[in-house]
This record gives C-alpha cells, sequence and structure tokens, in this order.
C-alpha cells in the first residue's frame, strides 16, 4: 500500500511484510499505550488485540490519544479500534474490554502473539502479566512509571533489572524475583526522580470530576512524557518483530 511507503524504503519489502503479519497485543490503552498503538498502527502493523476495561474521562485529555470531548464517556477499546482502522482499513483489530488480571490471563492469551505490551497500571496484576509472559514465553515490553516526570532527555530503554532512579521498577523487581525472574523483560523508564508527591483525593480542586475522586491517588503527567514512552515502546516492538540484528545498516543501534 502507498501510505507504507515511507517505512518500507527504510526497512526494506520483507520487513515491512514481517509488520504486516505480525500480531501485537497492547494491555493498557492510556497515556502510554494509545501512543504505542498508534505508532505501530501507522508503521504498519496488521494485527491487534487492544485490551483494556476503562471508559474515557475528562481528566485523560491531557495526555491520551483517545481521549476527546467527542468521546467522553466511550470505551476505550472502542475509541482505539476505531482510530486504528481510519489509520489503516486493512489492519485486523479485536478488542476484549476487561481488567486483566491473574484469572483471565490464559484466556487473554489463548491465541499466542509475537509480541505484548504491557501498559497497565496497576502494580499487583502489572507483576502477573510479566511473570505469564517470561514463563510462557511471550516477548513483552513493559511500560515502567511516565507519571510524575519532566524531562524527555532521561527517557532510557533497558532491561526492567538494569533501570534505576524508577520507583516502580524496584518494586517489580523485588516481585519478579520471588517468581524466580532476573531478566528478560525489555521496559522503557526514566532515569529521573519524580518530581512531585502524588496527590490525594481530598486535596483535589473543587468541581475534580468523581472519576479522579475515587482513585487511591492521582500523579501529574505530562502528555510529552508519557507519548514519549509509548512511541519509544513502539520503536522496540518494531526492532523485535523485524529482527533488526539483520539489518546492515545502524537504524537501530541502540539495541545492538
Amino acid at each position: 500500500m502507498e501510505q507504507f511507503l515511507r517505512t518500507e524504503l527504510l526497512i526494506g519489502k520483507d520487513n515491512l511484510k514481517k509488520l504486516q503479519n505480525a500480531k501485537v497485543t497492547v494491555i493498557g490503552l492510556g497515556a502510554v499505550g494509545s501512543f504505542a498503538v498508534e505508532a505501530l498502527a501507522r508503521a504498519g502493523v496488521g494485527n491487534f488485540l487492544l485490551i483494556d476495561s476503562d471508559k474515557i474521562q475528562a481528566t485523560n485529555i491531557n495526555r491520551q490519544l483517545y481521549a476527546l470531548h467527542s468521546t467522553l464517556n466511550k470505551a476505550k477499546t472502542d475509541a482505539a479500534k476505531e482510530r486504528v482502522l481510519d489509520i489503516n482499513p486493512n489492519c485486523k483489530v479485536e478488542t476484549v474490554r476487561i481488567f486483566v488480571n491473574s484469572d483471565n490471563l490464559d484466556e487473554v492469551f489463548k491465541e499466542k502473539p509475537d509480541l505484548v505490551i504491557d501498559a497497565i497500571d496497576s502494580f499487583s496484576p502489572k507483576v502477573r502479566l510479566l511473570e505469564y509472559c517470561v514463563k510462557n514465553n511471550l516477548p513483552v515490553i513493559s511500560s515502567m512509571g511516565a507519571a510524575l516526570k519532566t524531562d524527555p532527555s532521561a527517557i532510557k530503554a533497558a532491561d526492567l533489572f538494569k533501570t534505576h532512579h524508577c520507583r516502580l521498577a524496584e518494586r517489580l523487581r523485588g516481585e519478579l524475583r520471588k517468581c524466580g525472574i532476573r531478566s528478560g523483560i525489555m521496559c522503557v523508564f526514566s532515569e529521573q526522580p519524580a518530581q512531585m508527591k502524588p496527590v490525594y483525593p481530598e486535596n483535589l480542586p473543587e468541581g475534580t470530576e468523581e472519576f479522579e475522586k475515587n482513585s487511591t491517588k492521582i500523579l501529574g503527567s505530562l502528555p510529552t512524557i508519557t507519548g514519549i514512552f509509548g512511541l519509544n515502546i513502539a520503536n522496540l516492538a518494531i526492532q523485535k518483530i523485524i529482527d533488526s540484528s539483520a539489518l546492515p545498516s545502524q537504524i537501530f543501534k541502540q539495541l545492538k
């Protein structure tokens, strides 16, 4: 297709075909996940399973790609599917509106994808998802904490067990070691220490929607940082799918 000409010119016809044949499961379609899906759809990935349990809220608009005044209260999975198909009508997009946890992982992965993108926030489900992927040989790229950060130059990619200055990654390592896992999870993280403390519901400004008031804590975030996280994850996914080590050029020098 003509729309993928620029991608093909850079990576070649055979690698574009790999993207078009690939199936990527994305869990979490918020600030990070939405940008990851966007880039992969535009790059030519031909098959998606998109998973999220939430509806779009007003306070999502500052950082989430699918969050618009025209999509308020719409399921994120529906908004994501519509956007992907508007980018590439030939893409095959399946959606599941569930909260992923240890009870439904077998059902989620009844058909094995080529790659899993973990863009969920909840800690315990994230642990179980990463454990499941490693133990079932499912390649996974995980997002660490993008909230409370302001410096785009501090965003890096590394194995989860080689990250630093990320409290979420530190906690995940501790739990995953209990499961016998000590490597094998590529992630995107920030080296920058948190720039503020979380805000708790009782301290929110008057008039804040109930969606936020029902949260345990609220983390300040910028669309620039969360978007860069998602785009970095998509770039790593492209490298993984096409096996960048086989490329003659230095296009994907980062992971070599």
